[in-house]
């Protein structure tokens, strides 16, 4: 995702300095006009605006705190990592202690859209805390995504996202589960997408999720572990809403089972292997 992004701000024609753990992930946006750094606090020093895309809440703190030395007040930070609600306030802390603005901006979309410049970005900030930080971010947001969904306040940003992806992930697992029952039952998966396909139960997801199922290739495009992930977030925030989720608790275990035999790296219809004890049928 975050390569993908970088790639859409450089055909941009924006400047960009990247870091990333693993440098060698970070290195081939070099050959496209990238500054590969050594350190956070050399990524985000001097930039106007910093955007922060890694797994999950602690690691989006962890490396913020490590670029602590970089920031400086008045940059404006672009968190647009999926970390759920309660690590918003933390991140926020963070950045008001360094008089740097800070926008929940989590954005929707996998590799293939972040590649294309094509991502939904979701974007929340109050008036007071961003004086004049959409029209700064705007030519970022513009080249990542095909639009912007501005929201007031930070936290709405995010919790448009966790329902957005509490529909993807039950898509993803009931396409798996259909797929897998057809599998069992000895009907020919196509003639189930044949049956369905240019009426009312039909949508372009169905088939994608179900060429990457049907084809055996699993590369990533968003993996099991972090559509796990996504779902305890979901389930966080509906928890705290009193709120029972029963779709997304069985999409939480079916991707549990799939990392367990091994598919946490894989892209995430292979959450279609929970269905099968052991080996799936050809």
């Amino acid at each position: 995702m975050g390569a993908g992004m970088g790639r859409s701000v450089l055909r941009a024609g924006m400047p960009l300095r990247a870091w990333n753990r693993t440098r060698s992930k970070a290195e081939p946006l070099a050959a496209d006009g990238a500054a590969v750094c050594d350190s956070p606090a050399d990524a985000v020093r001097g930039a106007d605006i910093i955007v922060t895309m890694l797994a999950d809440g602690p690691a989006v703190r962890d490396v913020m705190e490590a670029a602590a030395g970089g920031l400086s007040p008045g940059q404006v930070w672009a968190q647009t990592s999926t970390v759920g609600v309660a690590s918003l306030e933390p991140l926020a802390a963070l950045a008001r202690d360094h008089g740097v603005t800070f926008l929940d901006s989590p954005v929707l979309g996998t590799r293939q859209p972040a590649e294309q410049g094509q991502l939904v970005v979701f974007a929340a900030g109050s008036g007071e805390d961003s004086p004049g930080a959409r029209e700064r971010v705007a030519p970022l947001f513009g080249a990542i995504g095909q639009k912007t969904v501005w929201l007031d306040g930070v936290g709405a940003a995010t919790r448009l996202k966790l329902v957005a992806n509490s529909w993807v992930l039950a898509l993803t697992s009931a396409i798996g589960e259909s797929l897998a029952l057809a599998r069992g039952l000895g009907v020919d998966p196509d003639l189930f997408l044949q049956a369905v396909s240019g009426g009312s139960l039909d949508c372009p997801y169905l088939h994608m999720k179900a060429d990457v199922i049907l084809g055996g290739d699993f590369t990533p495009s968003f993996s099991v572990s972090l559509a796990e992930k996504d779902t305890r977030l979901i389930l966080e925030a509906a928890g705290t809403a009193g709120l029972r989720m029963d779709v997304t608790s069985a999409a939480a275990e079916r991707f549990r089972r799939a990392a367990a035999a091994g598919h946490a790296a894989e892209d995430m219809a292979a959450g279609y292997f929970a269905s099968f004890d052991g080996t799936a049928p050809g």
